[in-house]
């Protein structure tokens, strides 16, 4: 049996909050349709209409922007896809036939959308990033055309942490004239966020990154913005997506949001000096390792690194059986054996990409964790280099 258990993937997802899991206890008997009128359904709505509130207040956006979705995912290929709108439900007269840009370090169901928006005809353009993860403005700012429809760019990344300056991208965007849309699933909850001081059209988030459950997240759509529903049916979310509300989701969204407006500044300072140990510690005790992901403008518990000479997966795996659960590249591209295209994007090598591990920090790491997974780590990487064929103890 492992000395001790460290979860350190919070960034894949997040245990339930002991606050959210009394939350949907508490509300396991509503089995009520909120679009009932009679008193079930009408108990069932008020659920949901208070967690609309909670959730736009906690990012300053008002009720009746905030739209319930099932996913991160699912919110962000509904805003991606106005530009494919087949009706006349989007109220926006260049939606059709206009391009998209975004990054190449988005989340995959950002990318796999774009490629297939690109068969439904629309031309999409792709921003690089720096060595750190970081887009260049001036870029965008010369890539955006009367042509651009909509810009999407990722406001925190979730392998290498990286948080964009989403503020001066949508300044530029709408200097042009397009829609900005941020996924902001590994934000929201970690690092402030307020839709106005950001000018956002459209921005995204989850319930499981932030001690919620799975199966639930959310939508801003900034009054005015155009909308093509991806979901048709019934007349749900004001029309906007149909299919019966998710209540028991969404009051444990609404109550994640609400532990995160009590818990999340005095979380973020000691996830930053969890992290700043684990980096400095990592540098002193291992030679030939690279931090990939900027030093200071990132989420405070995310720490991506790779290891010269030792395969990420291999390190995963010794990881969990020392009872520490970390993740190589993007837990929602697992299922790849190809190297992580956010790392490459910094123009690091493939073998750098394979030999990396994300550490993501969560509320209930303590620094017992962080001393423990410091004591198993170095061990771990000399047995992993000792077997390899290539390691040389230098620098490729």
């Amino acid at each position: 049996m492992p000395e001790r258990n460290v979860y350190a993937d919070h960034n894949a997802t997040t245990p339930l909050h002991p606050e959210v899991k009394k939350a949907i206890e508490g509300v396991l008997d509503v089995f009520g349709n909120p679009s009932s009128l009679h008193s079930y359904g009408r108990y069932a709505r008020s659920l949901v209409e208070e967690a609309r509130e909670t959730v736009g207040r906690f990012i300053n956006a008002s009720p009746e922007e905030i739209m319930f979705v099932g996913s991160g995912s699912e919110g962000n290929n509904t805003i991606l896809s106005i530009l494919a709108c087949p009706g006349r439900e989007c109220s926006f007269n260049v939606c059709q036939g206009r391009d998209l840009i975004t990054s190449t370090i988005e989340h995959p169901c950002v990318l796999e959308t774009s490629k297939c928006l690109i068969e439904k005809g629309v031309n999409v353009l792709y921003i690089d990033v720096d060595e750190y993860g970081k887009v260049d403005v001036d870029q965008i700012r010369d890539m955006v055309s009367a042509r651009t429809g909509l810009v999407s760019v990722m406001m925190a990344n979730n392998e290498i942490g990286t948080v964009q300056d989403i503020e001066a991208i949508a300044d530029v965007v709408h200097e042009k004239g397009a829609l900005f849309h941020t996924d902001a699933v590994q934000a929201v909850g970690k690092i402030p966020v307020n839709v106005k001081d950001l000018d956002v059209d459209f921005l995204t988030l989850s319930g499981h990154k932030i001690y919620g459950p799975k199966g639930v997240g959310a939508i801003y759509v900034k009054k005015g913005s155009p909308f093509c529903p991806l979901i048709r049916g019934g007349h749900q979310e004001r029309g906007r997506r149909a299919g019966t509300e998710n209540t028991l989701g969404i009051v444990g969204l609404a109550k994640a949001i609400e532990m995160r407006a009590l818990e999340m500044e005095q979380e973020e300072k000691r996830l930053l000096l969890f992290k700043e140990h684990l980096r400095k510690s990592i540098q002193t005790q291992i030679p030939d390792i690279r931090f990939v992901g900027h030093p200071t403008e990132c989420l405070p518990g995310t720490l991506n690194v790779s290891f010269d000479g030792a395969e990420g997966e291999a390190i995963m795996l010794y990881l969990d059986l020392a009872g520490i659960a970390v993740s190589t590249g993007s837990a929602c591209a697992s299922g790849s054996l190809d190297p992580s295209h956010v790392i490459l994007a910094t123009g690091l090598p493939a073998e750098c990409a394979h030999g990396s591990i994300r550490i993501s920090l969560g509320r209930e790491n303590t620094q017992e964790d962080i001393d423990y997974l410091l004591d198993v780590l170095p061990g771990v990487i000399g047995r992993i280099r000792d077997m390899s064929t290539f390691y040389a103890g230098g620098r490729k």
